[in-house]
């Protein structure tokens, strides 16, 4: 790239990876922590039938009905609900709206790394907090005296890559700890047994709860993101949005979001069926020796003592099974395994018993 065309800032970036979407055929695909079932067929009824008609209208700058839908589901009212394209979007307008007071966020050092990128973005100085020994999150660490000023904080609930999460005590003490500036909670994975802190917004004029449609409702191929809190928030958030793309969520993503709502109980059965596999997941890779840390996502993180955690996925790859290795101090020698169908678990199983 001649870099003379390009600003400084776009020359410091550094971008996120995501995972890798390979075009090869009949790999068992266990790295990026999407659902192995499919959405709804409520869902795939709703967008068929919105594809019929309207295209060639904008869709509603608001995203109503969706944000109904989610109101509706959360017991929130419309004015708590901001949508947009995909939960990274929803978390970049966060940063952009909330972060930028000249001071550090606070953020642990092991979570979602696209944090990291969007400081880099809006130049927001990042102040990452260590997890413990175990990798678990401390709330004491994130205390500040009273003259250290910070952005806010954010953090992962269930964290990534670890699937860790807090009890809701923990949250709250968080937002109590700094009243003065936004607690952004991502829950990306809180369906699969973690304790939302949606019911924690009427008394916390700072809490922000960013979800995703992504996981546990089978959407990441639709891009559909929500945050809720109190009004003041929500309105920022608009601001935000409508001074970058104004129509953020296309007429097939609303109509699907809403239709995902609306069949509640295929999205409760998939949730259990995940959460089930992942028991049987982690108990079949502690029997080979791994070290499972104890998770409330749709994955687990885990490392053999014996084995090189990069060499293993290199091994798996080469089997036809794919997970995620980082290459990030610390956790260097786990591997993020994504839960998948029995038989992908299980598929994942024998490789793994061959290489051991």
């Amino acid at each position: 790239m001649p870099f003379a065309f390009v600003s400084p800032v776009v020359q410091r970036l550094v971008p996120y990876v995501p995972g890798e979407q390979p075009k090869l055929d009949k790999l068992v695909k266990l790295n990026t922590n999407e659902n192995p079932y499919p959405p709804s067929p409520q869902v795939i009824a709703a967008i068929n039938q919105a594809a019929q008609q309207g295209l060639q209208f904008y869709p509603d700058p608001e995203s109503t009905a969706l944000r109904q839908a989610v109101a509706g589901h959360l017991g929130l009212a419309l004015q708590h609900v901001f949508v947009g394209n995909g939960s990274d979007e929803v978390l970049a307008h966060a940063f952009f709206a909330f972060f930028q007071h000249g001071c550090p966020l606070l953020m642990p050092d092991i979570s979602y790394s696209f944090y990291q990128v969007y400081c880099g973005l809006y130049g927001i100085a990042a102040q990452t907090v260590p997890l413990d020994k175990h990798l678990r999150l401390q709330v004491a660490d994130f205390a500040r005296a009273p003259e250290q000023l910070v952005a806010g904080v954010v953090v992962a609930n269930p964290n990534a890559p670890t699937g860790i999460g807090l009890p809701l005590p923990d949250i709250e003490r968080l937002l109590q700890m700094h009243p003065q500036r936004v607690v952004l909670v991502d829950e990306a994975y809180v369906d699969f047994g973690g304790q939302s802190a949606v019911g924690l917004i009427a008394r916390h004029p700072n809490l922000l709860v960013v979800h995703t449609l992504s996981k546990s409702r089978s959407l990441a191929g639709l891009r559909i993101g929500y945050a809720c809190g109190q009004a003041h928030l929500i309105e920022a958030l608009e601001r935000v949005k409508n001074s970058f793309n104004s129509y953020p969520l296309d007429r097939l993503a609303i109509a699907g979001g809403v239709a995902a709502f609306e069949d509640h109980d295929y999205f409760e059965q998939t949730c259990h069926k995940v959460m089930s596999s992942r028991e049987g997941l982690t108990l079949a890779l502690e029997d080979l020796g791994f070290v499972v840390l104890p998770s409330q996502a749709n994955f687990v993180f885990a490392r053999h003592p014996r084995k090189d955690a990069a060499a293993l996925a290199a091994d798996l790859r080469a089997r036809g099974v794919l997970v995620r290795h980082f290459k990030q101090p610390r956790i260097d020698q786990y591997l993020r395994i994504t839960v998948g169908t029995p038989q992908q678990c299980d598929a994942l199983v024998q490789a793994l018993t061959e290489l051991l």
